[in-house]
């Protein structure tokens, strides 16, 4: 049997508020929860979320433009641990509030269908980080998190080589689960080793490289 194709939210969401971010800026906040669903037009936004009482944080992940993030405006529950930062100087998202969605809901059912799509695929990815978190090695979760954002965010190079936008040790540690200091000494690793180059300024990765680590737990 072939897959039917998924449905695009898009497809069926109407036009709606613009807002404008600065680098930095809060889209929202554990002071200020989310209660709206976000697209986003242009630039990229980091969603982080609090753990343990707020003395550790994980990074839910990086998305970019035709992306939705804020899913929380779908269940009835309120997010306190969440928040929302631009990663780009005028980054500009689409904006529905919770009540907006519910009724067009209503009207379209298939932008219901829609939406439980894309979170279902959301949920599926995140059970296999939680599979990784639990199982894989330091090196491992790194590598496939450098994989992951490069497939993502990356720009192929005509040397093989993907680039990918500089991300921070800190923000690696907490995509996977460590501390900054073990995802330096593994970065120093993966350099020595020809898997990849960075700088202040760009990641270069050579992901067939790369996925040699993935042959070893």
């Amino acid at each position: 049997m072939t897959a039917q194709p998924l449905e695009d939210p898009l497809a069926f969401l109407p036009c709606s508020h613009i807002s404008q971010y600065q680098k930095k800026q809060a889209i929202y906040s554990p002071n200020r929860a989310c209660a709206n669903l976000y697209l986003i037009i242009a630039g990229k936004v980091m969603v982080r979320r609090m753990i343990a009482n707020g003395e550790s944080t994980l990074l839910v992940d990086i998305y970019i433009a035709d992306e939705f993030f804020g899913d929380w405006a779908l269940t009835e529950s309120v997010n306190n641990a969440e928040e929302a930062i631009a990663m780009e100087q005028n980054t500009s998202v689409m904006t529905w509030t919770d009540t907006a969605i519910e009724e067009l809901m209503l009207r379209r059912p298939r932008l219901g269908i829609a939406l439980v799509q894309m979170l279902t695929r959301r949920c599926v990815d995140y059970s296999r980080r939680i599979e990784s978190l639990s199982s894989d090695s330091i090196a491992r979760r790194l590598a496939l998190s450098l994989i992951h954002f490069s497939g993502r965010l990356g720009k192929k190079l005509d040397n093989g080589s993907i680039q990918l936008m500089p991300l921070g040790h800190e923000l690696l540690a907490q995509y996977i689960g460590t501390s900054r200091e073990l995802v330096t000494q593994y970065m120093i690793q993966f350099r020595r080793q020809g898997y990849l180059r960075y700088s202040r300024k760009e990641i270069l990765i050579w992901p067939a490289a790369m996925k040699e680590i993935l042959l070893t737990k």
